[in-house]
């Protein structure tokens, strides 16, 4: 009896998983394995958020394949080692997994063909399964990939996604293949207090459900911060228990002006997929220099702290980041307006926030959290690096009632419409009655800062 083995990486689920789909066409038996990366948990990505989300994604993709006749195969350690342990066990050919985008997982990927073909085995890998399009698929004639995203999104518009498939209706796996304990959400200490609930199921559910009541006024209302209208579905993305081409063809049979906002976004993350792809040294190198000196977590140490536990004294950004801690996720336009505080008013590294953001976001990925962060710090992809965005102005445009401040700066509850965004300039008894910090630096202060260490003065 034939046996194939089916690696899941950051594809945790049944529906639209062409390595899983290939493994069962290829095998009259799979093994669905999934190991936990003893190189990924000890660089240090395996933070609790991201673990407990894990541990719903994995406990949902065993109990889909027992549905099916099957069950999950649970190992830790090398990937490697473990992959070729378990073909060896269970006498599979083959090997089938998503391809990756950074340079862990391109190495990770050769590895781990090097090791099958010396045992006479062969590794298939995927494309279009972890994005929409395939990173390298979509390039302009003079470079290996786009680096402005308006180009790209015209190409990649043009391009025929693969069509969906459905999950499969029977699973049979070896009994040969033997599992490690699944790991708990309650096996996880240091968990946001509000995270969500992972796993496949829950995914559709939420798409679903935001198809019928979100989808069609995303594009006016998806930077709204007190109404919370974005979909939430980028934890599911990054774990893979959505298809990000399922998301495409779904949103773009509905049709109209939100769809299409959010098919924009959904090339967003594919766009830097592919940046990265091609450029792995943007996971913490500048992508385009702009030749900061950029102050540090020694040089900023007080700046920072009060940034990470929200008291900037700017509310939008203390909200923003007091719902980080709480939820292991933040609205858009939040993240768009910590990241230029910390960077650009503050002046400090942006790869001190994209790792502080890396060990709560539970959607924390390289490729779009690190490039995102650098979009903002002007050593990425933006054609305007040197725009800044000013906390109060912005605050009062997305969040004109302080609905959103008021939410989690309970200091400000009982201030009333905008003047919640500038608490500051309340005088006396009234001033006196909120205790709230003061700003730590004038917004005019920083933006002279960021001017001379750009060369704007």
């Amino acid at each position: 009896m034939s046996v194939s083995v089916a690696l899941f990486t950051a594809n945790l689920r049944l529906h639209d998983n062409p390595p899983l789909r290939a493994a069962l066409a290829s095998a009259d038996e799979v093994v669905p394995l999934f190991v936990r990366d003893r190189v990924i948990e000890s660089a240090g990505f395996a933070t609790p958020n991201r673990q407990a989300f894990l541990a719903d994604c994995l406990a949902g993709l065993d109990a889909g394949l027992r549905k099916r006749g099957g069950r999950l195969v649970v190992r830790s350690g090398d990937v490697t080692t473990e992959v070729c342990r378990a073909a060896a066990e269970t006498g599979a050919a083959e090997v089938h997994m998503a391809a990756g985008v950074s340079a862990y997982e391109q190495h990770r990927e050769d590895r781990l063909r090097a090791a099958l073909e010396a045992d006479g085995r062969r590794l298939h890998v995927h494309d279009a399964v972890i994005t929409a399009v395939p990173p390298g698929a979509v390039t302009p004639a003079s470079s290996d990939h786009f680096a402005v995203f308006t180009p790209y999104f015209k190409r990649w518009s043009e391009e025929r996604l693969r069509t969906v498939q459905g999950a499969p209706r029977t699973v049979r796996v070896p009994g040969a293949a033997l599992s490690d304990r699944l790991p708990s959400r309650t096996d996880v200490s240091g968990v946001s207090e509000g995270l969500a609930a992972g796993g496949e199921r829950e995914g559709r559910a939420r798409w679903s459900a935001w198809q019928r009541n979100g989808l069609a006024g995303y594009e006016d209302h998806h930077d709204d911060l007190a109404g919370d209208l974005t979909s939430r579905l980028s934890p599911h993305l990054h774990f893979g228990t959505l298809s990000p081409v399922e998301l495409v063809h779904g949103a773009s049979r509905r049709g109209g002006a939100g769809a299409d906002a959010f098919v924009r976004q959904l090339c967003w993350r594919d766009f830097h997929h592919q940046v990265l792809a091609a450029r792995p040294a943007a996971a913490r190198a500048d992508y385009r220099s702009q030749h900061d000196h950029w102050r540090t977590e020694r040089s900023a140490a007080r700046e920072i702290t009060a940034w990470k536990e929200g008291r900037t004294g700017y509310p939008v950004v203390d909200a923003a980041m007091r719902q980080l801690r709480h939820e292991g996720w933040m609205h858009n336009r939040g993240r768009l307006l910590t990241a230029s505080f910390l960077a650009k008013t503050l002046y400090v590294d942006w790869r001190v926030g994209a790792r502080y953001f890396l060990e709560l976001l539970v959607d924390g990925d390289v490729a779009n959290n690190q490039l995102n962060w650098q979009w903002v710090a002007g050593t990425g992809t933006d054609s305007r690096p040197n725009r800044v965005f000013n906390p109060v102005t912005q605050g009062k445009r997305y969040d004109p009632q302080g609905d959103y401040v008021r939410r989690w700066v309970p200091e400000l509850a009982g201030l009333a419409g905008p003047a919640v965004h500038a608490p500051w300039k309340l005088r006396g008894p009234e001033r006196a009655a909120y205790d709230y910090p003061g700003p730590l630096l004038a917004l005019s202060d920083g933006l002279a800062r960021f001017k001379r260490a750009r060369g704007r003065a």
